[in-house]
């Protein structure tokens, strides 16, 4: 690998060559020399900006849970709008778009990763975590609107919705299902609460 030539923005040249790892090969082959490889620069830029591989893992979740707050304050501005379960298939979807899954999958597997993550994310795998705490602040919001039953359990329902929309997410490799399931599995798990 060349030397001596500036990079610009080397983390986001990182991030996004382990995307591309974790979402060709999965979390198994993900190692420093694959990213570095697959981002066209040496190995030791990767150490100069992080403590070790580990570091660099967790930093590359934490930065896809930034992004997250994207698709949470998109949803929770829908409150309201349209329907309740047509907005919240939406931000399932987006919320565990392939690279998302991948990630999830890669916690699970890196048991260094999870000690790490445990700091900001005591309970919980902290994107599918992250994701639970979006939906369950939007059914709130509904709720406050009177679209969702006042009997209705926000912290109860999300993580349910969280978990079901995951199993239909969780196939890095296959298609992706369409979403008009994740709008009926939304709304199957919803019906007895949506007004």
């Amino acid at each position: 690998m060349p030397t001596g030539i500036t990079i610009h923005d080397p983390r986001e040249r990182l991030f996004a060559a382990a995307e591309r790892v974790l979402l060709r090969a999965g979390p198994s082959v993900l190692t420093s020399r694959a990213v570095t490889d697959e981002a066209g620069v040496a190995k030791g830029v990767l150490h100069r900006h992080f403590a070790d591989f580990d570091d660099f893992l967790a930093a590359l979740v934490h930065d896809r849970v930034t992004r997250l707050e994207l698709t949470t304050a998109a949803l929770l501005g829908s409150a309201g709008t349209g329907t309740v379960a047509g907005n919240l298939a939406a931000a399932l979807a987006a919320a565990l778009e392939p690279v998302a899954v991948a990630m999830v999958a890669l916690i699970t597997f890196r048991d260094e990763l999870r000690a790490r993550l445990r700091e900001a994310w005591p309970e919980g795998v902290p994107l599918l975590a992250e994701a639970s705490r979006m939906v369950s602040a939007y059914l709130e919001a509904e709720r406050g609107l009177g679209r969702v039953a006042g009997d209705a359990d926000p912290g109860v329902l999300a993580p349910m919705l969280i978990g079901a929309a995951h199993l239909l997410l969780a196939d890095r490799t296959g298609d992706r299902p369409a979403p008009e399931a994740i709008r009926a599995m939304v709304a199957g798990t919803l019906a007895p609460a949506v007004q």
